[in-house]
């Protein structure tokens, strides 16, 4: 089997304990990684992975998990921003209190991830950077204004952040998933389910696992070396 290249690297992935994000946890964990892992407020801790209860909206509170992973797994090499919330609502109806909290959590906790660990990457002069953007951030979607304009900025921080990475060799890219069969989906009423099927040319929900190899195939040293500023579409060809 070829190998990614991921056996005894470091990786941090936030909002690790449910969904896209346990999905890569035990991925990378199959794949010989070093991970350790961010949940908010529940977590299944039978993974062999590094469990750290921490609200990524809280920076002191994200530099001292830095520092609790590196000390007991070593320098971190890779980092997926993957924590995320929704407080959906048609835009006129949206409250103050909604749109700070998807803000803080979205986009203030992927500055928050990312930050404690840049200048160690930079110093060695190796790492890769995944963060997870949305279709919502790419093309829009009704009732998401708040969403979206995350997932947009997180694109945006991606694309800067890649070029000032670029000359220490730091790899930093998004994925932007499309409709992906997770507690979220499980939310949306059967009828609408339906219709936002009938959109998908594959005609299907994506699975988490499938967010959690191209996740593997952005960290990879191997596959994706010559990769960085990119925005990986994974969404059945909803939106090319």
């Amino acid at each position: 089997m070829v190998s990614l290249g991921l056996e005894n690297k470091v990786i941090l992935v936030t909002g690790g304990s449910r969904g896209i994000g346990k999905a890569t946890v035990e991925l990378l964990d199959s794949l010989k990684a070093k991970v350790a892992y961010t949940y908010s407020n529940s977590a299944d801790l039978t993974s062999k992975s590094l469990g750290i209860q921490v609200d990524v909206s809280d920076p002191k509170a994200m530099e001292q998990a830095a520092q609790q992973i590196e000390n007991k797994l070593g320098p971190v090499y890779g980092v997926v921003a993957n924590a995320g919330i929704t407080r959906d609502n048609f835009y006129a109806k949206l409250t103050l209190e909604d749109w700070d909290a998807v803000i803080n959590v979205n986009l203030k906790g992927v500055n928050h991830t990312i930050k404690p660990f840049i200048s160690g990457m930079y110093e060695r002069k190796e790492g890769s950077i995944v963060c997870l953007s949305s279709i919502s951030g790419d093309r829009g979607n009704i009732g998401q204004t708040n969403y979206g304009a995350t997932k947009a900025a997180v694109i945006g921080l991606v694309k800067c952040l890649a070029k000032e990475a670029a000359r220490y060799s730091v790899r930093v890219n998004a994925i932007a998933p499309g409709f992906i069969d997770t507690s979220m989906i499980e939310a949306i009423p059967s009828k609408v389910k339906e219709k936002l099927i009938a959109e998908i040319p594959l005609g299907r929900f994506g699975k988490p696992e499938e967010i959690a190899w191209a996740t593997a195939f952005l960290l990879s040293p191997v596959a994706s070396s010559y990769m960085t500023g990119e925005v990986l579409r994974v969404n059945g060809a909803l939106h090319t």
